[in-house]
């Protein structure tokens, strides 16, 4: 009996997270939609089955990828090129796992492996939010991962939709449903910027890959993330040491 009592609240309070974290993202969930649509009626007027566009979102989960590589199947480009390319398209997850790796470094590899396959860039906005304000480590998955899988069922579902109203109303990518993801990122760049420092990283990143976004293969977007990251660092870094030096300023002087 006792036992029972002490198990029931836990699971309830890791239900709750996953709620918790499947109703956070649900904006990002709408924006998304359009691009699922869009992704889907490009398959469907492309090269490529149906169903080969259906396993690329069930396998792949990443729209930025998935359209890029659907250009390069369709332009006849080489393997090696269309797996080179979409792999400098995400390495901006190697940044977003760096930040999140604090707060999920205690769980189980099983925990890792899940989340890390459900990380996008709607997802780590929702993530990061929920855990920047609390010590690492002393969150489970729960909130993580239903975020994620809300965010990849959406997915799943518009992509479907994408790939039948493509077939059945040739020409529904001119709509011009993409600005729908232009808007869901600005939702999540935007709340981020509550310090000078997450400015000056977005401005820098932002104003570079205006600049560099003839580069081929998307390597002015990679190049002008890592110069904002690195003003962010530098900027923060900067922060830290002042902090550090007045506060032994203050000691001397008591």
């Amino acid at each position: 009996m006792t036992h029972s009592t002490a198990v029931q609240p836990t699971s309830s309070a890791h239900l709750k997270a996953f709620t918790a974290g499947a109703r956070g993202i649900i904006p990002m969930m709408v924006g998304a939609a359009p691009f699922g649509v869009i992704l889907g009626t490009l398959v469907a007027s492309g090269p490529l089955h149906l169903w080969h566009g259906q396993l690329m979102s069930l396998v792949v989960f990443a729209g930025s990828a998935q359209f890029i590589a659907l250009g390069l199947i369709a332009g006849h480009a080489s393997f090696a090129v269309i797996w080179a390319t979409t792999l400098v398209v995400n390495l901006r997850h190697v940044l977003y796992s760096a930040t999140l790796a604090p707060h999920v470094a205690h769980l189980p590899a099983r925990w890792r492996w899940a989340l890390g396959a459900l990380l996008t860039d709607e997802v780590f906005a929702v993530a990061w939010e929920h855990y920047r304000h609390r010590e690492p480590g002393t969150v489970g998955p729960h909130y993580f991962f239903g975020a994620g899988l809300a965010m990849y069922l959406n997915w799943q579902l518009w992509t479907v939709a994408g790939l039948l109203f493509g077939a059945a109303f040739p020409g529904l990518q001119s709509l011009g449903l993409d600005f729908a993801m232009v808007a869901t990122f600005i939702a999540i760049v935007v709340p981020q910027l509550v310090a000078l420092r997450y400015m000056a990283a977005a401005v820098t990143a932002g104003t570079l890959a205006f600049f560099w976004q003839a580069w081929p293969y998307k390597l002015g977007l990679l190049g002008a993330v890592f110069a904002g990251v690195a003003i962010g660092v530098l900027l923060s870094t900067s922060r830290v040491k002042l902090r550090g030096g007045t506060g032994k300023t203050l000691g001397a002087s008591r």
